[in-house]
């Protein structure tokens, strides 16, 4: 593997361990679920990230990106379901406040 592959892995590496932080600590601290898709956006993004330079690192970048455009794929389908999911919350409860949900019952 090149020198020059490895200090930009290292570097995307970084990036989206900033990221997957950010994320995590977004995730961990918000009560709105708005902000909670925010949070698993960017826990994906960081993923993403990880999974191009990786590709990108092992000379195979044409296979990365196939699974990064998969991945997209998936993601907005999970997007579409979860934020259909959000505005019935809203419109049942007239909020998107994670105590909310919790005391959902059915």
């Amino acid at each position: 593997m090149p020198k020059e592959a490895i200090e930009l892995f290292s570097l995307f590496g970084v990036g989206a361990l900033l990221v997957m932080l950010v994320g995590f600590y977004s995730l961990l601290t918000t009560r709105s679920l708005i902000r909670v898709m925010i949070s698993v956006e960017l826990l994906s993004k960081s993923v993403m990230l990880l999974l191009i330079a990786a590709g990108r690192a092992v000379n195979r970048t044409a296979l990365a990106q196939a699974m990064a455009i998969t991945l997209i794929n998936i993601e907005v389908a999970v997007v579409v379901v979860a934020v259909g999911i959000i505005l019935c919350i809203y419109r049942h409860h007239k909020t998107v406040d994670t105590a909310v949900v919790q005391e959902i019952k059915g």
